[in-house]
């Protein structure tokens, strides 16, 4: 009886080894994310099952960031990939898909109806603003040329609307790769959207018979934030490069003729021209950053400054 005892005891060792060996690692599912914002709805979706981690650190551009070597280590054990849309993507992430064959690509952006790229100047050959230009050419200095911007505007994530959409394509992806948790993502998901909800209500209530504004912005990110709540931006940059001369002349009067006292830049870009046109307008530049990390807090924070800004 001693030693059928014993055999239990050992043959139930053997077992729980087995049992231990055969289960799946209860570590976090690691994956990637191009840009910070994206971290805050995959975070919110994945809570404590996942570690998100961004390709594009916050305070650079993604038009012009090369990965770094660790991240390209790191990118080997990532089993998401959630992809938006922007150009460093296009540009870079075959070769990040390459370093792990393995890793799922999700695109976020799926079945979002993008728009184009706002752009707004007048002819160059305007012989009517030659001598003009002339006389404020020594105030600019063109900056190199920074990125491409034909085409459809990547920027969905500014428009709480499309960022449903949005969470809802990382819900899927989650639940059809973890199905286990499908129930804890599935509530979290609802979380996000409730807080998406009454986000979008509080930004409407601040715009409201504000439709048709003008605002003035260097790098036109916000068109899909602008779009959604009725107003209409006006780049100050030209097809991703400082305007010349006879174009930020155009610029200046459009904000003179329109009362435009407010031209709204973001940290990763040289802030000279909108200074400028600051100055001959008798205007200010607000500091707006399209890429926070912390998505929800800055899209309120951004619109108490457009709602103080457009008075």
């Amino acid at each position: 009886m001693k030693k059928i005892g014993e055999m239990h005891i050992i043959f139930f060792a053997v077992f729980i080894v087995i049992l231990t060996a055969s289960a799946p690692a209860t570590g976090k599912i690691t994956v990637f994310v191009s840009i910070a914002p994206q971290k805050y709805f995959v975070q919110q979706i994945g809570k404590s099952l996942v570690d998100c981690k961004v390709m594009v650190p916050s305070g650079t551009t993604p038009h012009t960031y090369e990965p770094k070597p660790k991240q390209m280590v790191a990118i080997t054990k990532a089993k998401l990939y959630f992809a938006i849309g922007i150009e460093f993507e296009k540009a870079r992430l075959k070769k990040i898909s390459a370093a792990n064959p393995k890793m799922i690509v999700v695109q976020t952006d799926e079945g979002i109806q993008k728009i184009q790229m706002a752009t707004h100047h007048k002819p160059e050959e305007d012989d009517r603003h030659k001598k003009d230009a002339h006389q404020i050419e020594d105030k600019f200095r063109r900056d190199e040329e920074f990125h491409d911007h034909s085409g459809l505007d990547p920027h969905i994530w500014l428009s709480p609307p499309l960022v449903k959409s949005q969470a809802r394509t990382i819900l899927t992806a989650f639940q059809k790769f973890d199905p286990v948790h499908r129930s804890i993502y599935m509530d979290n998901y609802l979380a996000l959207v409730s807080e998406i909800e009454d986000l979008d209500a509080k930004l409407q209530n601040i715009f409201d018979g504000q439709q048709g504004l003008q605002f003035m912005v260097f790098h036109p990110a916000w068109g899909y934030f602008a779009h959604t709540y009725g107003l209409q931006q006006i780049p100050v940059e030209i097809e991703g490069k400082n305007p010349k001369p006879a174009q930020l002349k155009n610029l200046i009067e459009h904000a003179k003729e329109n009362d435009i006292k407010v031209i709204f830049v973001q940290p990763q870009f040289s802030a000279r021209s909108a200074k400028l046109i600051a100055r001959e307008i008798g205007g200010q530049v607000v500091f707006a950053d399209p890429l926070a990390e912390d998505w929800a807090d800055n899209l309120r924070q951004v619109a108490k400054k457009f709602k103080a800004a457009l008075k």
